[in-house]
């Protein structure tokens, strides 16, 4: 839990930081999981474009799921890390 303080300032800085110049620098293997449910960051304007925007992504989408997958799709979650991780 986070102070509403905490999340206030949290929400200021990743809704108002432009990081994709520095998403186009990226050089190492990358992941980008997103949920096509995600109502706090809609999938369109998130994780498609920020898997665009990173050469060599990898992109996976999990249908019908929520932001939040740590919680709502853990093991899937947690084996498709593993996977990556492991190559």
């Amino acid at each position: 839990m986070a102070s509403p303080q905490a999340t206030i300032e949290c929400t200021k800085a990743f809704s108002s930081t432009d990081l994709r110049t520095d998403l186009q620098k990226a050089t190492v293997p990358t992941l980008v999981i997103h949920g096509d449910e995600d109502q706090n960051a809609p999938i369109a304007n998130s994780g498609a474009r920020t898997a665009k925007s990173i050469p060599g992504a990898q992109y996976q989408v999990y249908e019908g799921e929520p932001n939040g997958l740590f919680f709502t799709a853990k093991d899937k979650l947690s084996r498709d890390l593993l996977a990556f991780i492991g190559k």
